[in-house]
């Protein structure tokens, strides 16, 4: 009996439907707008302040950091997904 769901863990741990109410709720959106080839400033009508507020939440939520570096790189939704499923939470919990 292996358990190899390593995979099946991260992937029951992130849940897109929760990123997206998440951001949604912070850029004042609709979840539906918030899918992965959506630009934040363009789509999303997101200014810095909103994505520094986002990422905040981010952060807090998913236990990760996002250097700043990073945070040039996040133009759309699925930049930030991509960065989560890349870098899984530092704490559990």
């Amino acid at each position: 009996m292996s358990e190899p769901s390593t995979n099946d863990a991260d992937q029951s741990t992130l849940d897109f439907a929760e990123m997206q109410k998440l951001a949604a709720d912070i850029l004042g959106v609709d979840p539906d707008q918030v899918q992965l080839d959506v630009s934040f400033a363009k789509d999303l009508a997101a200014d810095s302040l909103d994505i520094v507020e986002l990422i905040m939440a981010i952060e807090d939520r998913y236990h990760v950091s996002l250097p700043e570096e990073e945070l040039e790189h996040m133009k759309k939704v699925g930049d930030l997904w991509t960065f989560l499923l890349a870098h899984p939470a530092t704490a559990d919990g």
